[in-house]
């Protein structure tokens, strides 16, 4: 009886195995092609999660498949290390962020090794490590030489939880990304990266990224936000200056009704100065949330100044100037002009106020003289009309005689403007890599000379007072001027940890080298050929990342400008709910499924509630944990799961039935291979019957399906047909020849195409097969392709038009012998009623027509 499969110590063995050999250590070689596959790092937070699991199984299916197609792979692993929970971390458990950074490093390292991951752990790094971000700080001394970097005093968004700053990016409906605390505005000074410099740059290559999502390269195009308008002034009443607005909307100017400022506009700020109501509006406002969502949920306030300006097209006629609660700063110039008819803001902001509304543009059909706005502006296309020398235009035609009257009469021009604003990396916390400035009464914002590199972290730092300890250090910004030797004041102010991850890919290709960040094994292995990770990276890091690429090749530290070549962004995994009687969620570690379908709780018997699949998280605690599955199952019985469930693009929900199906399945695999009745390697093949040369053909067709569907990245489809081939092999007879030596022939190659998915049980198959080198320096199975040719074919017959019977014919079968089989058929006799064929069509291989 075959020894049943021991899934624990063949992953142990194996495992030892390649890390005694360093399989998969990468190093540079310019005489083979390189392919660089990486899976977008993870933070250290203590355990992998299913997550994980999924995203690096696909990473390193795609590894050990190019490995084995003859590429140099560099497939590596380091962790985003810095940020805020670490901090926080430290400030609950009294430990340094360090400490608890590293442990969890350790801890996560080992469960992913168990995995069995291709990794070059050799360039392994944290981001956090002060070899690494030494690194980051030269950089940004050679952004700031480029003039990539300044700083200014500007509106930011303020957690007041996690007390730091967040790039509008990390705003989510108006809270803290993180910390889930709405979000308030601080005018502060602040480091920022230009990344509007490469606008148009960065928008024009998306075209050609085409390995990218579809719905990726939408959401980048929409965030950088490119838009054609116009910049007019309006002139204040009473006083000597105007009102800069930035509209898209010129063709809607007839039916404004009146003027909105930011907040934090200038002049806001200086009518605040004597008017101790538009004060505390203005107060009232920096304490709500800044994004977009939030706006157009939350009710429209404004603030009469009691200014009134010109219109730009009639200085007779006079539009009041409101300081509004949607209007933002950051967006154009910070002030607007309302059209309520023809936006919805404006418009219920118009009926808070009692403002006129006017529509000026008509929608198809309409009548000029029915047609009204009631709760719903009109933004569709149409004619223009109530707007004098406009009327009768399309949109599109009046935005542009618009700009050229506003041109005319001097009152503005046309302009392009970006969503995109400039990137704020200052963070107010410790646990970042510190900005390399320090502050001069004399001379300023100094650069910390290259020499003095790095600037470290100080370690004996505390977390009992709120805000950043580096400020409450009593030692470490203190610091000599670099230019003039008087004392001065370092920047306490650390970096965005999206900083970190936007050159982190770049930095290992050059992991060991120490004098500068990279060298020219970044010019070999750079761009990323596959990258994977998840969709919600889409704005905050994969822009970032290209941003990065870009101010790097101008300061000569690569030579590209895209990083990631393909992109695959994969789904998330759920799993049901369950809910006890007191209304508490439950670990499914909790729970036991019963036969009729109910659900209990093992601890107690109690009766449980089953909800619903949802995406895994500790809040609902529908999370499983991937090192019981290991050591129940194994890594294989887990990553078969993950590729054969559900397209990989597409959520994933884990079920126990699915697990356990996977495990049979590799139990299967080893009994095939443990029983298998074969000849040695490389006896001659013996002539082959029918059956043995149809399995055969079925191998061969296998390896062109599963490569295919690898490089499509359907791996549930390349799971199918690993099964099929093994459905196939069942049914080979070992007592004869032919089909012995077919079968051999068959469990060698099932065992190279399930090397990417299933890396130790395909090992122990092929050593059990008698090889002596390992299966991952093995190269890809190749197909004989004269076995792909069929040697015979299926040919519909159709009567009059109407299918009526398929023939089979030896492939290239002569016309004259399809027309007879075609004719003999008593489908086509039937059909043919007795009448003679008039006229006899034939395709070769595909059809024949017949005309009766």
């Amino acid at each position: 009886m075959t020894t049943r499969y021991n899934v624990q110590a063949s992953e142990s063995k194996w495992q030892k195995i390649w890390a005694e050999k360093q399989s998969f250590k990468a190093v540079a070689d310019s005489s083979r092609p390189k392919y660089y596959v990486l899976s977008m790092l993870p933070y250290p937070s203590g355990r992998i999660h299913m997550g994980h699991v999924r995203n690096y199984t696909l990473g390193d299916v795609v590894a050990r498949l190019k490995r084995a197609q003859g590429f140099n792979v560099l497939h590596p692993m380091g962790w985003d290390a810095f940020g805020l929970p670490a901090e926080n971390a430290a400030r609950d458990r009294k430990i340094h962020p360090a400490a608890w950074t590293y442990d969890n490093i350790k801890n996560m390292r080992t469960e992913l090794q168990r995995m069995g991951l291709s990794i070059d752990w050799s360039r392994e790094f944290a981001t956090c490590d002060v070899t690494y971000y030494k690194h980051q700080q030269k950089l940004f001394l050679d952004f700031l030489k480029g003039g990539f970097v300044y700083r200014k005093e500007a509106w930011a968004n303020w957690d007041p939880v996690d007390q730091t700053v967040l790039a509008n990016e990390q705003v989510i409906d108006g809270k803290g990304w993180r910390s889930g605390a709405p979000v308030e505005k601080r005018k502060l000074s602040q480091w920022f990266f230009r990344i509007t410099e490469y606008a148009d740059p960065l928008l024009n290559a998306l075209s050609h990224l085409k390995r990218w999502p579809e719905k990726v390269r939408i959401m980048q195009e929409n965030w950088i936000g490119k838009s054609a308008g116009a910049q007019l002034r309006f002139e204040l009443v009473d006083r000597k200056d105007s009102i800069e607005v930035f509209t898209t909307r010129p063709d809607t100017l007839f039916g404004a009704s009146f003027i909105a400022l930011s907040p934090h506009h200038p002049l806001a700020a200086e009518l605040a100065q004597k008017d101790a109501k538009l004060a505390a509006f203005i107060a009232e406002c920096n304490t709500a949330g800044t994004s977009e969502a939030v706006i157009e949920a939350a009710e429209k306030k404004g603030y009469d100044t009691g200014l009134k300006t010109r219109h730009v097209f009639d200085e007779n006629w006079m539009l009041p100037v409101y300081v509004a609660n949607f209007v933002l700063m950051e967006y154009g110039t910070g002030a607007i002009f309302g059209c309520p008819a023809h936006d919805q803001r404006d418009l219920e902001f118009a009926h808070k106020y009692g403002l006129d509304v006017l529509p000026v543009v008509l929608p198809p059909d309409a009548d000029t003289t029915t047609f009204k706005i009631t709760n719903e502006a009109y933004i569709g296309p149409g004619k223009i009309y109530n707007s004098g020398p406009l009327d009768g235009l399309t949109v599109e035609e009046a935005k542009i005689d618009a700009i050229a009257k506003i041109e005319q009469c001097g009152a503005g021009h046309g302009v392009v403007q970006y969503r995109l604003r400039d990137w704020c990396i200052s963070r107010q916390r410790y646990w970042g890599c510190p900005i390399p400035i320090i502050h001069c009464s004399t001379c300023g914002a100094v650069p910390v000379p290259e020499k003095d590199l790095p600037v470290k972290l100080p370690d004996d730092v505390t977390f009992e007072k709120p805000g950043n300890p580096l400020d409450h250090h009593p030692t470490w910004k203190n610091a000599p001027c670099p230019k003039c030797n008087t004392p001065a004041r370092r920047e306490t102010d650390t970096c965005d940890t999206f900083v970190d991850s936007s050159w982190y890919f770049a930095r290992y290709c050059s992991a060991h080298v120490e004098d500068k960040p990279l060298d020219a094994e970044a010019d070999y292995w750079l761009p990323v050929d596959q990258y994977v990770g998840g969709v919600e990276h889409a704005i905050l890091h994969l822009l970032y990342a290209r941003f990065f690429t870009r101010a790097m090749k101008a300061t000569h530290h690569v030579k590209i400008e895209e990083p990631f070549t393909s992109l695959f962004t994969q789904g998330m995994i759920g799993h049901e709910c369950y809910v006890a009687t007191n209304g508490e969620y439950i670990y499914p570690a909790d729970v036991q499924k019963n036969s009729n379908g109910t659900a209990t709780r093992i601890s107690d018997g109690t009766s449980v509630r089953v909800t619903p699949s949802e995406k895994m998280s500790k809040s609902k605690m529908n999370v499983v944990d991937p090192d019981k599955i290991i050591d129940g199952y194994g890594a294989d019985t887990a990553r078969l799961f993950m590729l054969s469930d559900s397209p990989p693009e597409r959520d994933l929900e884990w079920t126990d039935a699915g697990v356990d199906g996977a495990w049979r399945y590799l139990n299967r695999l080893w009994r095939m291979v443990a029983d298998a009745q074969i000849p040695a390697q490389k006896t001659p093949m013996p002539p082959l019957g029918e059956q043995a040369e149809k399995i055969r053909r079925v191998t061969h067709k296998t390896i062109v399906d599963i490569t295919n569907a690898f490089e499509r990245f359907h791996f549930n489809g390349a799971v199918a047909k690993v099964r099929e081939l093994s459905n196939a092999l069942d049914d080979l007879d070992s007592a004869k020849a032919d089909e012995a030596w077919v079968l051999r022939e068959g469990l060698d190659v099932l065992a190279q195409l399930l090397g990417p998915m299933l890396p130790h049980i395909a090992e122990e198959m092929w050593e059990k097969l008698g090889h002596t080198t390992m299966l991952c320096d093995t190269p890809w199975p190749k197909a004989d392709l004269a076995l792909l040719v069929e040697d015979s074919v299926t040919i519909a017959v159709q009567v009059n038009g109407k299918l009526r019977a398929t023939i089979t014919l030896p492939r290239d079968a002569s016309r004259t012998d399809a027309e007879e089989a075609a004719l003999a058929n008593e489908n086509v006799q039937r059909a043919m009623a007795g009448n003679p064929a008039k006229k006899v069509i034939v395709v070769p291989n595909k059809i024949v027509n017949v005309v009766a």
